[in-house]
């Protein structure tokens, strides 16, 4: 199985146009030179010239497609297309869309920060990021996670106080990369 290193940017600007507005891709029309018969390149050129590609969600959201039988993610496409070399590192999605692929919604980060723009857990009492109800102590409780440890922000009476101590500290401590809801 071919690794998605071997699909360099120049092979992807061949093939594919990235829209930075939209966030979309499109294959482009492919020369005779690139099939095995006048049948296969009328048939690629009429099925797939000028349409969206690398449009199959994943079960996470994000968009990908194959590339020469390359899974390629679609927002680490057009990063590549755009800027003419593979992103070091982790792609974050600012708004959380997974599916949303505009260039300004695209920046480099490490896993960590990835991670800190993550939305709240399903599965928590609270749909509050940071906070859960602590029944040894009938409070909810906030909580961060920084260097892989978790900073205790205390217990507060209302799910509400709890958040806001949690807004405050992912500001403090996570910046930019700080998803509060």
């Amino acid at each position: 199985m071919a690794k998605v290193d071997s699909i360099t940017p120049e092979i992807l600007r061949e093939l594919l146009r990235y829209d930075p507005n939209t966030g979309k891709l499109y294959w482009k029309p492919r020369g005779r030179e690139c099939f095995s018969s006048d049948r296969a390149f009328k048939a690629f050129n009429s099925k797939f010239a000028g349409k969206e590609a690398l449009t199959s969600p994943n079960e996470s959201g994000y968009k990908r497609g194959n590339v020469l039988g390359v899974t390629v993610r679609a927002h680490r496409a057009g990063w590549a297309i755009y800027y003419g070399e593979w992103p070091n590192g982790f792609i974050d999605h600012v708004n959380g869309d997974t599916s949303d692929n505009r260039l300004a919604n695209l920046r480099t980060a490490t896993q960590t920060q990835n991670m800190w723009n993550t939305r709240p857990t399903k599965n928590c009492k609270s749909k509050l990021k940071g906070v859960h109800f602590c029944k040894t102590t009938n409070r909810w409780r906030s909580k961060i996670r920084l260097d892989g440890k978790h900073i205790h922000l205390g217990r507060f009476d209302t799910e509400e106080a709890a958040h806001a101590a949690y807004c405050k500290a992912a500001k403090n401590y996570h910046g930019e990369f700080a998803r509060t809801e």
